[in-house]
């Protein structure tokens, strides 16, 4: 029994079924709405029910496979918990079933480009490599070509860890800050989820934790194999990778060893850099020669909608970063920058602190513009800041917000999209807001 139609759920469905399971797929939309889906898993045999979850969907049922969207405390998986089914998702399936050396990277911010690096670092050093989980490709559509000696590297969000009592060989928390509260409940819930990746682990798997956060690396006590860190200092672990001298450095007990220049990062930001020394330590716990964690490195131009530079009009860059769906996650993208800033921030708000974002935005923009249903919220945080805050303009929507950008920016300066809160409110998901805004841009 399967829960949500959207892209975990295609790739559980074809997956199980390809196993000789008999698949149902219940969702709450209309057979209509889903007409897209069901033509993906033409020639696969399915059975949908459409409009809801009712109960006696369990009658019969092994086990209930959640999609990545669905809350975990789901009516109906909360029957099939008193009835003895197993409430299982993608990302545990894959871990049972899989050959190749597994690679888990969560946190709340920086997982898809970690993961991603960390394939091209993995490939380069020559071994073969499989990159997805909740990052593009579902890797369950690709398990039946792996092999023991491949690498498959997995970002994992804390709606499939929440799930989850299998763990991967190398286990990765980034950080850990307020985000998804609305569907966590709690601070405390939130980090026990992304605490799961570390309490089902093998006890001769390797856990990379974050230094500089201080709930990543307040979980090494959750710890069951070996410990490696990152940050901008030697690793307290007494492994990992750190910063020194200008150039990111490995520290293992073979030694010390230097992997690339810092200048020679192409990433923007502190947080990128965290995010490559991140993949450094990650390539150690693989076994990866420097060699072939420098070359990914120079050659790792990042991934659309993060710092991504659109264009640049009117004398001024234009920067995608529609990822930033948290307040934290904006205040990272402005420190990205040295020149002055006319930021757009908005969408629908999380429910969470805008007081910092603010004073950050003081210290950076030299105009902000808020738009969307979280306008007003993030106009007014930033006009509390008083004396020195910047000019602020709320306006309904994207298009005016670009459109308001284009006759406010001086030459020199950046035009940031790194709204603070989710697409929701217009768009389907953040990448849908950083396409929109590309197209917007082109067309100025």
């Amino acid at each position: 029994m399967i829960v949500g139609l959207a892209r975990q759920g295609k790739a559980l469905a074809r997956y199980l079924a390809g196993q000789g399971a008999s698949v149902v797929v219940s969702d709450t939309r209309s057979a209509e709405e889903l007409a897209t889906a069901r033509e993906e898993l033409a020639g696969v045999d399915v059975e949908y029910v459409f409009g809801g979850h009712p109960e006696s969907l369990l009658d019969g049922a092994d086990g209930l496979c959640l999609s990545g969207g669905v809350p975990a405390d789901l009516p109906l998986a909360e029957t099939a918990r008193q009835r003895g089914l197993p409430v299982t998702n993608d990302g545990q399936i894959f871990l049972e079933a899989s050959p190749a050396t597994s690679v888990g990277i969560t946190g709340s911010a920086g997982k898809s480009t970690t993961t991603a690096m960390v394939g091209a670092m993995a490939q380069a050093a020559g071994r073969t490599t499989w990159v997805g989980g909740n990052l593009g490709r579902p890797l369950l559509l690709d398990l039946a070509h792996m092999n023991g000696g491949d690498v498959a590297v997995l970002e994992l969000s804390s709606f499939q860890l929440e799930l989850m009592t299998t763990g991967p060989q190398v286990a990765v928390v980034l950080n850990v800050t307020p985000n998804h509260l609305d569907r966590h409940g709690t601070m405390d819930a939130y980090l026990a989820a992304k605490a799961r990746i570390l309490d089902f682990q093998p006890e001769d798997g390797v856990a990379v934790l974050g230094q500089e956060d201080q709930a990543a690396w307040g979980l090494r006590n959750r710890v069951r194999g070996r410990l490696l860190s990152f940050g901008w200092s030697e690793p307290e672990a007494g492994e990992g990778a750190y910063l020194r001298g200008g150039e990111l450095w490995l520290l293992s007990q073979g030694g010390t060893q230097p992997v690339i220049a810092v200048e020679d990062v192409s990433l923007l930001g502190d947080h990128n850099l965290l995010n490559t020394l991140a993949a450094c330590a990650i390539g150690l716990a693989l076994d990866l020669p420097a060699e072939a964690m420098r070359q990914a490195i120079a050659r790792f131009a990042g991934l659309p909608h993060r710092l991504e530079l659109i264009s640049t009009v009117r004398q001024a860059h234009w920067v995608n970063d529609s990822i930033a769906t948290t307040p934290e996650r904006a205040i990272a993208g402005m420190r990205a920058f040295k020149r002055p800033l006319v930021l757009l921030a908005g969408g629908r708000d999380k429910g969470l602190a805008w007081a910092t974002f603010a004073q950050v935005a003081a210290q950076r923009a030299r105009h902000v513009i808020t738009f969307g249903e979280a306008a007003n919220t993030i106009a007014e945080a930033v006009q509390a800041v008083g004396g020195g805050a910047p000019q602020v303009t709320a306006v309904a929507d994207l298009e005016t917000a670009v459109q308001t950008a284009a006759e406010l920016v001086h030459p020199g300066e950046v035009v940031l999209l790194s709204p603070g809160g989710t697409s929701f409110d217009a768009f389907t998901d953040f990448e849908a807001r950083g396409d929109r805004f590309r197209q917007l841009v082109e067309a100025l």
